[in-house]
């Protein structure tokens, strides 16, 4: 799949896009990352969320989600009514199964990514192209080898 058509300042090549979450959309709401950059493996959007807006509660029937916090900070509360804040860099992970609801919690617009997928993690695929074997050790090296 290549990055759509509809947003025009996406850049796309061979295996590849690339593009800004601005270049997605405009004002509060959903950004459609998996159609605007052609993602396949996983479901992936980003929502925009002005001060004070709380979403609906949801849950899924099989897919799992992840939430990372871009800007300003959220509250999502969990389907047991535990509440979480997340402010800048925080993630969290939700079952599929667990209701959940967001609340932007501060006085800025809050921006989140929302990934989400069924079936598990594939494994350590990645493969390190021949000459870049010490580039790649090195920068693994600095978070401590964890993966």
């Amino acid at each position: 799949m290549e990055a759509s058509t509809d947003f025009p300042n996406v850049s796309s090549g061979n295996g590849w896009a690339a593009g800004n979450l601005d270049d997605l959309g405009e004002g509060p709401g959903f950004r459609k990352v998996r159609k605007g950059l052609g993602v396949t493996a996983f479901g992936v959007n980003a929502i925009v969320l002005p001060p004070g807006v709380e979403t609906g509660a949801h849950y899924h029937d099989e897919q799992e989600e992840l939430y990372f916090v871009h800007r300003g900070a959220i509250e999502i509360e969990f389907g047991d009514g535990t509440v979480q804040t997340l402010t800048e860099g925080g993630i969290a992970r939700v079952d599929a199964a667990t209701s959940r609801k967001i609340r932007n919690s501060g006085s800025v617009e809050a921006i989140y990514l929302i990934a989400g997928g069924k079936d598990g993690y594939v494994g350590r695929d990645g493969r390190v192209p021949e000459g870049e074997e010490q580039r790649v050790r090195a920068i693994h090296d600095l978070g401590g080898g964890q993966g």
